[in-house]
């Protein structure tokens, strides 16, 4: 059986079709143009899909479910993305409008919580039982699992590791607040901070580039250019200081970066393995993890978010929030309905927790237990 996963970003939207074995036959990916209102990057979401599913020879009837992978805070309870700021998404009722549209059942995670649990199961990561994924994009998201679960929080809040405070009054962040870690360690920041550079130092190679990347300054080191270099250490510096937090408070087995920014490799790693093994509690005697970049790269999105209340294990690990709903029955739907409007987002009040229906019974690979999720009620069986 089949499964939809859409990682949704500040930037892209990725789409894919992925099978019982974690592999992708079938992908599309298209600009989000987060500037737009949540029903038109919708729309271009099942579109995409669409485009997917014929690239694989299927419909929407030949998939188990579709997943969403979003920033920001969701609820996989009601499939409402309640505060997405790179999106200026509030209280936007996704599942509801995709499942509309495709008449299959439609569930919701955050994006860096789906790609942590890719990792575990298909990645860098198998079979950990207590690491964390940063994805450093747009923003800066965090998926930590802890004892083979994610660690989701209250209503599905926790990891947004982003908006920790790194710099007192610093740096202005998209969610009103100031000195984020987002501000510093984000792929935005680090343009910012490129093109900051490129400014004060009119002879340096980051000065000629027409357009500035989150890649720019890392070439520009490769060059020799001593602005680049400058840039490059602070910013590691940034992206470190937010990881030795994690290293004091949960002392995971793992820390795995991923985004476009991790593929500098150990340009970007081996300075962040220094900083923290010098800074973290204990320091080189201390819980130092091992830290490294994700092995699935873009397509981990894809594969968490297909994942979405997989009622499966592997190799110990909870794959998938097998507590949420599937995303068809009308009573919730109809409340994030009601709540949601596209004019008052910031005010929209909070969905108030109701009965929801019916979710399916998968089957388990590698002959694992079977979870029947119904309610919010967990049975498991040998198949019946």
């Amino acid at each position: 059986m089949y499964r939809i996963g859409i990682d949704l970003g500040g930037t892209n939207i990725a789409v894919g079709v992925v099978n019982d074995r974690y592999e992708i036959v079938a992908r599309r990916s298209v600009p989000t143009g987060a500037e737009r209102p949540a029903e038109e990057v919708i729309r271009d979401m099942g579109d995409a899909v669409e485009e997917a599913l014929r690239q694989a020879g299927l419909t929407a009837v030949d998939c188990a479910s579709m997943g969403v992978g979003s920033p920001g805070a969701c609820d996989p309870q009601t499939g409402v993305v309640k505060r997405a700021y790179n999106l200026n998404w509030f209280d936007v009722p996704v599942c509801r409008m995709l499942h509309q549209r495709f008449g299959i059942p439609v569930r919701l995670g955050n994006d860096a919580n789906c790609a942590a649990l890719a990792e575990v199961v298909a990645g860098a990561a198998v079979g950990c039982q207590d690491m964390v994924l940063i994805t450093l994009g747009t923003g800066v998201g965090s998926g930590i699992i802890s004892r083979g679960k994610i660690l989701s929080g209250l209503r599905g809040g926790a990891g947004e590791a982003g908006h920790m405070l790194l710099v007192l009054d610093g740096e202005p962040c998209t969610c009103g607040r100031r000195g984020c870690w987002e501000a510093y360690a984000s792929a935005t920041a680090l343009i910012r901070q490129t093109r900051q550079a490129a400014l004060a130092h009119p002879e340096s190679l980051l000065a000629q580039v027409e357009e500035i990347t989150g890649r720019t300054a890392f070439d520009a080191a490769g060059q020799g250019d001593a602005a680049a270099k400058a840039v490059v250490a602070q910013y590691a510096v940034y992206v470190a200081a937010g990881l030795t937090d994690f290293v004091n408070i949960l002392a995971p087995e793992m820390i795995l970066l991923g985004g476009g920014i991790s593929r500098q490799g150990e340009a970007l790693l081996a300075p962040i393995r220094e900083y923290v093994a010098t800074h973290c509690f204990g320091q080189r005697e201390g819980a130092i993890p091992t830290i490294a970049a994700a092995k699935l790269g873009n397509e981990a999105g894809i594969i968490g978010a297909a994942g979405c209340g997989f009622s499966t294990k592997r190799g110990g690990i909870s794959y998938g929030d097998t507590s949420s709903p599937c995303i068809v029955g009308k009573s919730r739907l109809s409340a994030a309905k009601a709540r949601y409007s596209p004019s008052a987002k910031r005010t929209a009040p909070e969905i108030s927790p109701g009965p929801f229906t019916v979710c399916d019974l998968l089957p388990s690979p590698e002959g694992a237990a079977l979870h029947l999720v119904h309610g919010g009620d967990r049975r498991s069986g040998a198949g019946s």
